[in-house]
């Protein structure tokens, strides 16, 4: 049995992932609304993934209780708050017996940060999935300095399991492996626009279209031995002293949520959006990473 906490986009898919595998899942959320939603929205994603309904496999609770002490694994899919989420696995670490893990889907606060409050720190672990989680099949899947060899093993091989793609992050940094790569290139990205040097579509398209275009076959580093790190060298000495250096985050940035102008959703952000725009950009993404209709 699996437990996820969280009901909300990453909760349910996680919890779709493992229904779909055959694990019966308990999924915790405190809020009505949410939770009625679920099994549509589980329904939803089989349907995305070419496979059987797996709702019925998933029971939901308005609260953890004494159930989650019969789950294989726990994982945590609150909101980015650090106190909430420390909440939660003080409260799990209670409930849960010696041989539950306890995971959380955290994008970037350290592990050891969430788990300072749980009693079994040998057993709280990372699993980082990525979003839409039933899509981007990588699990980072980070130990902290009190995190069992055990724990990351049977983890890794719950994740893998399930048809994910567990990565072993061996030390717990904030943003782990994915976001601090992510993260690095949108700060110069929003640094190129908030500079003048073209606007947010142009990079978008040069992102699309040069480098990222050839991401999916060859990483960074894979590149780099190809070209040869000469050449590599020689480009470091002349760009790396230009790179942006921010070390919070920047003006354009602050500016654009101060102003509600928070994305898609919102109608804008970097960009202006209508509704046919976020649809042609979701459909393509789904086109690109889910199986074609039969």
């Amino acid at each position: 049995m699996i437990g996820v906490i969280g009901g909300g986009r990453m909760g349910a898919a996680i919890a779709q992932i493992f229904a779909s595998d055959g694990c019966d899942v308990i999924l915790v959320e405190p809020d009505g609304k949410t939770r009625a939603a679920i099994p549509a929205r589980i329904a939803a994603i089989c349907e995305a993934r070419r496979q059987d309904d797996a709702a019925s496999r998933v029971a939901t609770r308005a609260a953890m209780d004494d159930e989650l002490a019969g789950c294989a694994l726990v994982i945590e899919a609150a909101p980015e708050k650090l106190e909430l989420k420390q909440a939660i696995f003080e409260r799990l670490s209670a409930l849960c017996g010696p041989a539950t893990i306890l995971a959380t889907n955290t994008s970037v606060i350290p592990v050891t940060d969430i788990g300072a409050r749980a009693s079994h720190p040998e057993r709280v672990v990372g699993t980082h999935f990525w979003n839409p989680p039933y899509a981007v099949r990588l699990v980072e899947v980070v130990q902290t300095a009190a995190t069992s060899p055990e724990t990351v093993e049977r983890t890794m091989a719950l994740m893998a399991r399930a048809g994910q793609m567990p990565v072993h992050v061996r030390r717990d940094v904030p943003g782990f492996i994915g976001n601090r790569l992510q993260h690095a290139l949108k700060r110069e990205a929003i640094a190129l626009v908030q500079n003048g040097v073209c606007d947010a579509a142009t990079v978008d398209f040069v992102i699309r279209n040069s480098f990222g275009a050839r991401l999916g076959i060859m990483g960074t580093l894979e590149q780099s031995d190809l070209v040869g790190l000469n050449l590599t060298l020689d480009i470091h000495k002349v760009i790396l002293s230009d790179l942006d250096r921010s070390t919070e985050p920047q003006k354009l940035l602050v500016d654009l949520v101060a102003a509600g102008k928070t994305g898609a959703s919102a109608g804008e952000g970097f960009r202006t959006w209508n509704d046919e725009e976020r649809a042609e950009l979701q459909g393509r993404l789904d086109r690109a990473l889910l199986p074609p209709r039969g």
